[in-house]
């Protein structure tokens, strides 16, 4: 496979280069190829299943990357698993990918009720090949070999396992390096643990590129002077993370070029871009780029990409995602299937060489999500957008639409909306149900500076503002008002735990 070809070509010719670097360990490229050639070299000599799956378990650790890389050169995929998942998460998803392995990289131990799967440190394994080895590439996953395994939610409550095969990541990969300005030995930050597939966007462009990255663990993120400090002297040059940490960290106003006097590009996917972050970034960071970017985690992180431009930021309200990228064809259609015209919005389909094959051992989900276009693959997302100029732009999720006293209305419009106040930094807009119905909508924000004296002037304020954009039908009923917005692992609002907070 090329990608893991241009690793061993940097571990060969730049052994000493760092490939990786965590709060207390770092990694060279030459390390990271004979250490996972250990593991590769383990992973070969036991009696399991081809191409089955090894779950590695850890956070930010180097050893994550060294597991990795030791299982595809193996012939194995990985599956990424955070130690922030709950462990009856964790076992779920062991049940659903039948794993033989579990290799646990981090210095938490992996206690699981019922389950006799055996776990092993990279210690353990490496020290176990302590001798060289070397392990011949026609061990190594390629073509249409899953490369790695990512679990997400699953309407039923059970994790869905997508596939990532090695043309998948390829096709992922040349695009990157293609068609952003990233290529040249650059430090790339790691904001997003590996069980989120954000990660994927600056791990392997970096190390396909011959750069490094720069590991940021959530125990930073939960203190921002340690936060800080570790940005500080990051050298960060390339920023890559959910538009959601990027605002918590603009919430404070030393987050700008004297911090990070490197960073040249700024890359987002997971959510929505608010024009108002990007105006910020501009002005903060003048020299730097930013790209908005969409894709699911079905069609292997990203596949539009648009620079948001002073002119971008002028003339949308809300942000493009971009154009798709050059292997692959955007769909949008309507619920009958058919194409929509040029303005109009549609489902969006995604047809090209990124696409996932499916969900692993979930046959009757692939079938209803995935088909075949033209001899390509292609995956119906159950996102809503529309196309103007040859650009995408996202409009949400089509179950992000509800039904509310019989108006028919969309959550991230009405979110829209409301951060445009001059009142408010961020909000998020949650549907309270009872009894299986939807009673009304609750506005969680966090406020700009304001004189108001009392909570319910301030809710008057912004909803004077919102009567003016949105009908009466449309804006909340409750209002509540938080320093910060909680964050999943992930670094995406947490609307779940702001649910709850509501209903308390």
């Amino acid at each position: 496979m090329k990608l893991i070809s241009a690793i061993k070509d940097l571990a060969n010719t730049k052994p000493e280069t760092l490939a990786y670097i965590s709060p207390d360990k770092e990694i060279s490229y030459g390390e990271l190829w004979k250490q996972s050639e250990r593991i590769a070299s383990y992973l070969l000599n036991q009696n399991f299943q081809p191409k089955s799956p090894i779950l590695v378990y850890g956070h930010m650790e180097p050893e994550m990357l060294i597991s990795f890389l030791g299982c595809v050169k193996s012939g194995h995929p990985y599956i990424p698993v955070d130690t922030s998942i709950p462990l009856e998460r964790v076992a779920k998803i062991i049940d659903s990918a039948k794993t033989e392995l579990i290799i646990n990289v981090s210095d938490k131990p992996l206690l699981l009720e019922n389950q006799v799967i055996p776990v092993m440190s990279t210690d353990e394994i490496i020290l176990s090949h302590a001798a060289e080895v070397v392990v011949d590439s026609s061990n190594w996953v390629e073509d249409n070999d899953n490369f790695y395994i990512i679990y997400t939610s699953g309407s039923t409550g059970n994790p869905k396992g997508v596939q990532i095969s090695a043309n998948n990541l390829q096709s992922f990969v040349d695009w990157m390096v293609k068609d952003f300005p990233i290529n040249g030995q650059l430090r790339f930050l790691n904001q997003a643990p590996y069980s989120f597939d954000l990660s994927v966007m600056d791990l392997y462009p970096a190390l396909a590129s011959g750069g490094n990255v720069f590991a940021i663990t959530k125990e930073m993120i939960a203190r921002p002077k340690i936060l800080f400090e570790a940005l500080k002297n990051s050298k960060t040059q390339v920023w890559t993370s959910t538009p959601s940490f990027v605002q918590m960290c603009l919430m404070d106003p030393s987050f700008n070029e004297q911090l990070l006097p490197e960073v040249s590009v700024f890359l987002f996917c997971g959510e929505i871009l608010p024009v108002s972050i990007s105006r910020q970034l501009m002005e903060r960071f003048p020299k730097a780029s930013i790209f908005n970017t969409y894709g699911p985690t079905e069609a292997t992180v990203a596949i539009t990409i648009v620079e948001v431009t002073p002119e971008i930021a002028d003339t949308y309200q809300s942000l493009p995602v971009g154009k798709p990228k050059e292997d692959t064809k955007l769909l949008l259609v309507d619920e009958d299937g058919n194409e929509v015209p040029e303005g109009e919005k549609g489902e969006i389909i995604i047809v090209g060489p990124s696409v996932s094959k499916g969900y692993l051992g979930q046959l009757e989900l692939t079938n209803k999500a995935f088909f075949q276009l033209n001899g390509q693959q292609a995956y119906r997302t159950g996102d809503a957008g529309y196309m103007e100029k040859g650009l995408l732009f996202y409009k949400g999720r089509i179950d992000f639409q509800i039904k509310l006293h019989g108006y028919r209305m969309e959550l991230e419009e009405i979110e829209h909306h409301i951060a445009k106040s001059k009142y408010v930094k961020a909000a998020v807009v949650i549907p309270i149900y009872q009894n299986e119905k939807i009673e009304y909508l609750s506005a969680s924000i966090v406020p700009t500076e304001h004189t108001f004296e009392k909570e319910y002037q301030l809710t008057s304020a912004i909803k004077n503002e919102l009567g003016e954009v949105l009908p009466a039908y449309m804006i909340p009923r409750k209002f509540t008002y938080h320093e910060e917005l909680p964050m999943t692992p992930n670094g995406k609002v947490d609307r779940k735990q702001i649910r709850d907070k509501v209903l308390l």
